[in-house]
């Protein structure tokens, strides 16, 4: 007789490294190496165009919490930890000092890499439709292209695809002009 294989839990995904990407898909650990620097450059990037109007205004009672690489635990056997993810501050109003966070984001980014592009692509995608996060982003550095996605029932519906010339308006965030090319490393002189 076959044993039932234990299914993981944020109890065995904190005997990582804090250090190491891990996350755990329907009760499987799994770990990312560390990503390149158009990555980053992206995080940051997102950090500043979309946070610096949503999360910096702390008068605004409608307004954001956008956070990086923050674990968001769906169920007991599902954790992740988007490179950028936002939630509306009326559905969490104080995110500081928890760890995981066990509210449905309103809204998630991935920055690809050529390591995780399958996993953001599927995995997540679906992870996240299943949960019912409204809004989801995907950057991806290499192409210098975002693609937005609206959650329509239970599907994706493209909201999107923006090169990096766009300066553009994507739901939740399309109050603002996002200057797409900004989340990517500057091309070299031709």
């Amino acid at each position: 007789m076959a044993t039932a294989r234990k299914l993981a839990t944020y109890d065995d995904l904190l005997a990582y490294p804090s250090e190491v990407k891990t996350e755990i898909f329907d009760g499987e650990i799994h770990t990312q190496p560390s990503p390149l620097p158009g990555h980053g450059r992206a995080q940051l990037a997102l950090g500043r165009y979309v946070g610096g109007p949503f999360d910096g205004d702390t008068q605004d009672p409608d307004g954001w919490w956008i956070l990086q690489e923050i674990d968001v635990r769906f169920d007991g056997h599902n954790v992740v930890r988007p490179d950028v993810v936002g939630w509306r501050r009326a559905r969490l109003p104080d995110p500081w000092g928890m760890r995981p966070i066990d509210v449905v984001p309103d809204w998630i980014c991935e920055v690809l890499s050529p390591s995780t592009e399958k996993v953001d692509r599927v995995r997540k995608q679906h992870l996240y439709a299943r949960h019912g996060v409204p809004y989801y982003w995907l950057v991806d550095p290499a192409e210098r292209v975002l693609e937005a996605f609206v959650l329509d029932g239970a599907q994706w519906r493209i909201a999107g695809t923006y090169d990096d010339t766009a300066l553009a308006r994507i739901p939740p965030f399309d109050a603002i002009e996002l200057p797409v090319g900004r989340l990517f490393p500057p091309l070299p002189p031709s």
